[in-house]
């Protein structure tokens, strides 16, 4: 079964029938059908939420003043999906892209000045503020905007990117983030789910619906987390959070392995790519993603039957 929670906003798009428009405390969300496949990604915007399953097909929620409510089926061989207010776009595993967009704007690019050292993870734009994520050698997170409803994490304006600290994640490794119009959501290693930023959705989780000027942990309810944490993600849309766990995919499975080589998550499970590079992958993740389908177990059986096998220990 997919593992998602949901907290904030309940309209445009109603995600969860029978509960309140402000879902103040994270919940779960079940499809209507159970054997939906893995989930890979979520989208949302203020009036459409897309969920994208790992075969490439997608479940979109649509909601907006002017119409009733609205749930599409969408068969394309999808590989990526971006919803903004009412433009989408939709890029498929063939490289073709489909959109639908109410207007198109180019404007001149300018690289952005004084950014931290360090190798850039990730940066994503809120509504009036901008997160980026950095790794020298900690991963750590610097913001950069006005501090309207505090999605910065502190209490000022900062008009270059600064460190945002706290208690909450100082010892931990950063997993995940997500900015939405104007709050912040932060996945760590423990695993801690922390928020800051506007509230008045209860799009925080927290229980209430005041607002939180620096980091405040978010109550989760019990999750098994699948072996590994690195495998959960969250998004913050407009006034919507979500929490799912979305493994890698299992299209390309000697690329994923690479991935995670680099990701430097190391087990005892080897076997050596065509080019002769000895890859170890994560035997945790393996476990977890093919004992769901016995098809992939028995393709994963064939592609080592093919490989010279080595057992290597791990010096970390």
């Amino acid at each position: 079964m997919n593992q998602i929670l949901f907290f904030g906003r309940n309209k445009y798009p109603r995600l969860i029938e029978n509960e309140p428009e402000k879902i103040k405390k994270p919940i779960q969300f079940k499809f209507e059908n159970e054997n939906e496949k893995q989930i890979k990604q979520i989208e949302s915007s203020y009036f459409s939420t897309i969920f994208l399953f790992e075969n490439g097909k997608a479940i979109e929620y649509l909601n907006d003043s002017y119409q009733n409510p609205e749930k599409i089926q969408i068969e394309e061989n999808i590989q990526k999906v971006t919803v903004v207010s009412r433009s989408e776009a939709i890029l498929t595993k063939e490289g073709n892209v489909f959109e639908n967009q109410e207007k198109k704007t180019i404007q001149k690019l300018t690289q952005i000045q004084n950014i931290p050292k360090g190798k850039i993870i990730d940066i994503q734009c809120g509504y009036w503020h901008s997160i980026m994520l950095i790794e020298n050698p900690e991963r750590k997170l610097y913001s950069c905007g006005y501090y309207q409803y505090n999605g910065l994490g502190n209490n000022q304006t900062t008009y270059e990117f600064t460190e945002i600290k706290s208690s909450l994640f100082e010892n931990d490794n950063i997993i995940d983030f997500s900015v939405g119009n104007l709050h912040t959501l932060i996945l760590t290693s423990n695993p801690k789910l922390i928020g800051f930023g506007e509230n008045y959705y209860a799009q925080l989780g927290i229980g209430n619906t005041y607002n939180q000027s620096i980091p405040i942990q978010i109550e989760l309810p019990k999750l098994r987390f699948n072996e590994n944490i690195s495998n959960y993600h969250v998004l913050c849309r407009n006034e919507k959070s979500f929490l799912y766990y979305s493994p890698p995919s299992f299209s390309n499975l000697e690329e994923d392995l690479i991935k995670l080589f680099e990701r430097k998550e190391f087990c005892d499970i080897s076997f050596k790519t065509k080019n002769g590079e000895i890859i170890e992958a994560h035997k945790l993740i393996l476990k977890y993603r093919l004992n769901q389908n016995q098809n992939q177990i028995e393709k994963l059986k064939e592609i080592i039957s093919k490989k010279s096998i080595q057992r290597i220990k791990s010096n970390i």
